[in-house]
């Protein structure tokens, strides 16, 4: 005889069992990743900042974005310490 590996409950049983008050801590790893919420923004750049960033993106081998946010973050956290896209929150 083998034995029958037990399906996981479906996201609606655990919530059913949890509303008879049932434990359900144990469908839970409390590993997770907080993500805050993302406001898109335009910014007009002349074509020598954008080859410059695309050049730095390049060289460190990320994207112009990444280049971008980098760059802002340290820049703000310079300005204001202890503050900046970096710190840590209540």
């Amino acid at each position: 005889m083998s034995k029958a590996k037990p399906t996981a409950p479906t996201a609606d049983q655990i919530a059913e069992k949890a509303s008879r008050g049932a434990d359900v801590s144990s469908y839970f790893t409390n590993k997770f990743t907080v993500v805050r919420p993302v406001k898109r923004v335009n910014v007009d750049l002349t074509q020598g900042m954008l080859r410059e960033l695309d050049a730095r993106a390049a060289r460190l081998n990320i994207s112009r974005q990444a280049v971008i946010k980098t760059l802002l973050g340290r820049a703000l956290s310079e300005d204001q310490p202890g503050s900046g896209p970096f710190r840590k929150t209540r």
